[in-house]
């Protein structure tokens, strides 16, 4: 039986680290939506899940935005599907993200070890 989605059997994605997922997942190369979705679950182990909800209006706001791009592609199963793919901005936006999300873990990382001694 598989375990219930509980608060503490699941992680909930902090406020803003969507974009940046998104355009991580990008980094590898155009994607579909429920692609992307597949991607996700499977290169954090089923760790995150990002509901279609979510995302496609992610999707949209960086499409205005221009960091990313949509063409219409066909899928693995012969359906056409709008592809999105990183554009210049969108790859220069993914290095800035980047850079403020290992300054918040490096920030929290230390929050996990005991304080240091002051010296007298």
């Amino acid at each position: 039986m598989a375990p219930k989605n509980t608060p503490t059997s699941r992680v909930e994605l902090l406020q803003g680290t969507l974009d940046l997922i998104i355009l991580q997942a990008l980094r590898w190369g155009p994607c579909h939506g429920y692609g992307m979705v597949q991607l996700i679950r499977a290169q954090t182990r089923n760790v995150l899940h990002v509901e279609t909800g979510s995302l496609y209006p992610a999707l949209q706001r960086l499409v205005r935005q221009g960091a990313i791009a949509t063409e219409w592609g066909i899928s693995d199963n012969n359906r056409r599907v709008r592809m999105y793919r990183l554009t210049t901005k969108g790859r220069a936006r993914l290095t800035a993200e980047r850079s403020r999300w290992e300054q918040l873990t490096e920030a929290i990382a230390s929050l996990m070890l005991p304080p240091a001694a002051e010296e007298p």
